[in-house]
């Protein structure tokens, strides 16, 4: 018996995508703005059909990802954000509920999305590398690819002109 495989493409055209973005460690999440919308453009998804929600920090994108998947009207949500560890177990806390939520919000509501918050020691050349837009990398590529990710999750579910769902 061979295995039923199921597979998408790699086409954005009509996807409609949510972000949501960290204010805090700006220098950070900027760059992995920037780098999503970049992702989600040169795959053809339109500026028209991305809607990005900025909000204080970490802990709170959850929030705003729950709000956005319960709208109905995204095909897959983006969460950025960078959770930089302290002198305090602060780090521990923000980094383990802030996936939760998210993981929460995947499960509650059956909608892809891309977990593209850094959890780092420092905020060092490692985290703004990763932040960096894809031109700005040499030979264009991109060292962290959430936006890539939400598109590449959501095809093999996507129907045309619905959201994604496999049951």
């Amino acid at each position: 018996m061979a295995a039923r495989e199921l597979t998408g493409s790699v086409d954005g055209t009509g996807l409609r995508v949510g972000i949501v973005v960290a204010r805090f460690n700006r220098s950070i999440t900027e760059g992995l703005l920037a780098g999503a919308l970049d992702a989600l453009a040169r795959h053809g998804v339109n500026d028209d059909d991305v809607a990005i929600v900025h909000v204080p920090g970490a802990f709170e994108v959850p929030f705003a990802a729950r709000r956005l998947a319960g709208a109905g009207v995204y095909d897959a949500l983006v969460c950025l954000g960078a959770v930089v560890r302290g002198e305090t177990p602060h780090f521990e806390y923000i980094a383990a509920e802030v996936t939760r939520g998210i993981g929460r919000v995947i499960a509650d509501h059956r909608l892809p999305i891309a977990f593209g918050v850094l959890t780092t020691d420092t905020v060092d050349a490692t985290a703004r590398t990763r932040a960096r837009a894809p031109s700005a990398l040499p030979g264009g590529r991109h060292e962290w690819g959430a936006a890539d990710a939400s598109r590449g999750s959501l095809a093999p579910f996507r129907r045309p002109g619905q959201r994604a769902d496999v049951g």
